[in-house]
């Protein structure tokens, strides 16, 4: 029943980086009726399923929670070990309440000008419903890894894994394996499998590889791209998709081996392998697809967020069409790099609409 729901004044819903920056800052601002809702089994978010090869030497970067040194651990370190320890420190240290594992199934208007959240137990049992004021969404995107639509896919008899599922190395050794995608992570897999397999990379799009280091004013172009898209209502694309790969050293050394070699898209896959764009067959025994995520925002489907342009008009943080939602790691802020900056603006955002309410009338 309704009226046995639970009350609280803001529902957190995800407790990686963002959704732990949002929390922290909520308790400094002297908010603390919240309740942050986690569908892990335990702290790290979705650090806790990266694969064990990427190791602390080569993730992409990974940025202080607040109030917290900087990660503290080896180079040979599996991030799928460190990142998740940091987090579960910082949990600890900031006494963030975190419930888990709870998957938020529905958000929904309460008719009254606040909302329902209805979750679960993770393995199905129902929890009390709460009602709150506002929703700060950190929900990330590893639940919903994208695959295109290629013709021919369920012909193919060999593998298809996804990022999600890459399983190392040394269950690869020996195979021709097609790579596609054009982030830090296809480029990754070529180099991890290089003296291994026998790969072959694709992309839509040529890559672009910026020389030279990644500077702050970059990434503020980059990032700024992302957010006047987000800011029209416009379909998200990746930060990295405005600011391009940073040549490295790794890197450059990659090409002059030629591992760099990009093929233009297939255009079909066949039983055997893969129908390039010039009509040649090249046989593949894996397709490993490097092609990014979706936002997990399927929860939020009943409140009918998405507008005419594909995408969800944002104001800053907010929603513009419904500032109790706020979306972190949407867009500007699906990184490391923008997940603490987010957690402090959603916050801020939130806290100054309540205060406009409150104002009276002249």
């Amino acid at each position: 029943m309704e009226s046995a729901a639970r009350s609280v004044d803001v529902v957190v819903i995800g407790a990686g980086q963002a959704g732990l920056s949002a929390a922290y800052h909520l308790r400094r601002r002297g908010v603390d009726d919240v309740a942050v809702l986690d569908a892990e089994d335990g702290p790290g978010g979705a650090w806790r399923h990266r694969w064990e090869s990427l190791t602390m030497a080569t993730v992409n970067g990974i940025r202080e929670l607040p109030g917290m040194p900087a990660v503290d651990a080896a180079d040979e370190e599996p991030a799928r070990h460190a990142v998740p320890a940091y987090f579960a420190d910082f949990e600890r240290r900031s006494a963030v309440p975190v419930e888990r594992p709870v998957r938020v199934r529905r958000v929904e208007d309460d008719g009254r000008g606040g909302l329902l959240v209805r979750s679960e137990e993770v393995g199905g049992a129902p929890r009390p419903t709460l009602r709150t004021r506002a929703i700060l969404n950190a929900t990330g995107t590893w639940s919903r890894p994208f695959v295109p639509s290629v013709p021919g896919a369920a012909e193919f008899h060999g593998r298809q894994l996804h990022t999600v599922q890459y399983p190392g190395a040394a269950e690869l050794a020996g195979q021709r394996v097609g790579i596609v995608g054009g982030g830090i992570s296809a480029v990754g897999f070529l180099l991890e499998l290089e003296d291994v397999a026998s790969t072959v990379w694709y992309t839509r799009r040529e890559p672009v590889l910026r020389d030279g280091p990644f500077t702050q004013e970059a990434g503020r172009r980059g990032v700024a791209s992302v957010a006047e898209r987000v800011r029209q209502g416009l379909p998200v694309r990746s930060v990295v998709s405005a600011t391009g790969l940073v040549r490295t050293p790794a890197l450059r050394e990659a090409e002059r081996r030629g591992l760099l070699a990009r093929r233009e898209m297939f255009t079909r896959l066949t039983p055997t392998g893969v129908l390039e764009a010039d009509g040649t067959e090249t046989p593949l025994e894996t397709i490993l697809w490097a092609t990014g995520f979706r936002h997990e925002l399927r929860h939020l489907a009943p409140l009918s967020l998405h507008g005419a342009r594909g995408g969800i008009a944002m104001d800053g943080t907010a929603v513009a069409a419904d500032p109790r939602i706020l979306l972190l790691g949407y867009g500007p802020s699906a990184s490391t790099i923008g997940a603490n900056r987010a957690g402090r603006a959603a916050v801020d955002a939130l806290l100054a609409g309540w205060d406009r309410r409150r104002e009276p009338s002249r």
